[in-house]
């Protein structure tokens, strides 16, 4: 893998946004349309393809950590304006979505 100083790193906006509206994508098995609040009524949408990892009961009204400065993806007929961040562990296929250890509000930043 390639190495980036600290400058590049910088470059990336890591906020907590909370899910306050997610549904299942019909037209794909693994898409999630999330909305999210990160604070300062900056509300975006973001897909997400967590759907077989996570339920809709299981992230909504919950915080997590976005990246915020990507930029817009399309995806099917759906814009993605942040890209939630989450681990994969390839051996046991399991996936985990980044989480505060504390309650922030959403649009902390993670330094």
């Amino acid at each position: 893998m390639e190495k980036i100083n600290i400058e590049d790193f910088s470059k990336i906006e890591i906020k907590i946004g909370k899910i306050v509206e997610a549904e299942k994508i019909e037209q794909s098995n693994k898409l999630l349309k999330l909305k999210v609040d990160f604070g300062n009524d900056d509300i975006r949408q973001v897909l997400s393809g967590i759907a077989k990892y996570y339920g809709v009961e299981d992230i909504l009204n919950k915080k997590f950590a976005f990246v915020t400065n990507l930029e817009p993806r399309k995806m099917l007929e759906y814009e993605s304006q942040a890209m939630i961040l989450a681990s994969h562990d390839e051996a046991t296929n399991t996936v985990s979505i980044l989480i505060p250890d504390k309650d922030v509000e959403a649009g902390s930043k993670v330094n």
